[in-house]
């Protein structure tokens, strides 16, 4: 069976990962990603590093799979008018430019639109196209504090934290994989394009969820808790004898088996915990508790115990574990892929799963330019002596 995007031509010129990440899933599924970058310079991730092997990044490999790089300098005219010709040929562009930068070079969406009424065209920026900060650069560390996501990450006696993963330019690229299939879903029915602005700021508000609920309830800004829930207890870590677990009771049935499983049964009974609007008020005598009774065994030992009994508990797993761990084997979400520079290697796999039409990882990501001469031939007819003068010209 063809995959969910097969046929759909994608203009890729975005770079570093919120961008990326977006077009390695659209890759994943089927569409043909042509991803436009510099000559001679390529994707600033390129140059991420360490680590780098025989000159490759970990960081770019990491989300680029599966696409086909084209090198065009936007900045010289003839790169700018093979552009345009290209427009015509997609479904969708996508761009994570600051707002204004691609209107300038004469490429923004009212443009674009005229060449091609069909177009997706999607926009990811730190603060979207709308609204006073809308020109300020969007980097993740900056979008995450500005986004309230760190004011509730860390210890309350504690610094704020990031979160350890590229958290808010990952989560842009995810919205906007649904606002691109979303369009597409819409062109459908009324033959047109639209565009899609997806700011990083407002993807981060998005998550608040229950936390801006909690604001918006008491007037009280909700504050860094740790690993504490806000709502629910006991659902944190632990400490055991050698490392730490995360122990989830959800509701007071599990509370009723957990008093069980660590051999408390009065527990369930006492007042301070018997309904868990109670056991979040009383934390602090329950945690002292809990913390004695987790330091009595291993981690492994209270896993199987909890695990056993149907409480929803799990290690804090290295990525070395993760990436080794044998659901996430049978997942396939650890992909090996045979590079042309790098040999072998491996990649994190597709996390959707489609049972008659699913996404793969089929090719590697590209060395830089390396299909600028087959797309070029292909889709716009140039001959080779004229892809050779373009070279020539340092427009490819």
């Amino acid at each position: 069976m063809p995959k969910p995007l097969e046929g759909i031509v994608v203009l890729d010129l975005t770079r570093v990962l919120s961008g990326p990440y977006c077009t390695m899933q659209l890759a994943d599924m089927g569409a043909e990603v042509l991803k436009i970058e510099m000559p001679g310079r390529g994707d600033d991730t390129r140059h991420f590093g360490p680590p780098f092997r025989n000159g490759e990044s970990a960081y770019f490999l990491s989300i680029n799979r599966n696409k086909k790089s084209i090198t065009l300098n936007l900045k010289s005219e003839k790169g700018k008018a093979i552009l345009r010709r290209l427009i015509p040929q997609a479904d969708i562009l996508v761009e994570n430019f600051r707002p204004g930068t691609l209107d300038n070079l004469g490429f923004g969406y009212e443009t674009l639109s005229t060449l091609n009424p069909r177009l997706i065209y999607c926009a990811i920026s730190g603060f979207g196209h709308t609204g006073p900060d809308r020109l300020r650069p969007g980097y993740d560390l900056v979008v995450q504090g500005e986004g309230g996501v760190m004011s509730l990450t860390g210890e309350p006696d504690g610094p704020p934290y990031k979160v350890g993963v590229s958290f808010a330019d990952i989560v842009a690229g995810m919205v906007a994989v649904q606002g691109i299939l979303l369009a597409l879903l819409a062109r459908e029915k009324s033959g047109k394009g639209q565009k899609v602005d997806i700011s990083m700021l407002d993807c981060q508000v998005s998550l608040l969820t229950y936390q801006a609920g909690i604001y918006f309830f008491t007037g009280q800004s909700p504050f860094r808790m740790g690993n504490l829930h806000p709502t629910l207890a006991p659902y944190e870590t632990f400490k055991c004898q050698d490392e730490y677990i995360n122990v989830a009771v959800g509701n007071d049935s599990l509370w009723a088996r957990f008093c069980q499983v660590i051999d408390l049964p009065h527990l369930q009974n006492d007042a301070r915990f018997v309904t868990n609007e109670e056991r979040v008020k009383n934390h602090a005598a329950l945690k002292e508790i809990l913390d004695r009774v987790f330091a009595q065994k291993t981690r492994q030992e209270w896993l199987t115990l909890l695990q056993e009994a149907g409480i929803p508990c799990g290690a804090i797993k290295t990525v070395a574990e993760v990436c080794n761990d044998p659901q996430v084997l049978a997942r396939e979400m650890v992909v090996e892929i045979e590079h042309p520079t790098v040999g072998k290697t491996k990649v994190p796999g597709v996390p959707v799963k489609l049972s008659d039409t699913p996404g793969g990882v089929e090719t590697p990501p590209p060395l830089l330019g390396e299909h600028t001469e087959e797309v070029l031939s292909r889709m716009l007819g140039l001959q080779a002596d004229e892809i050779a003068a373009l070279r020539e010209e340092k427009v490819i």
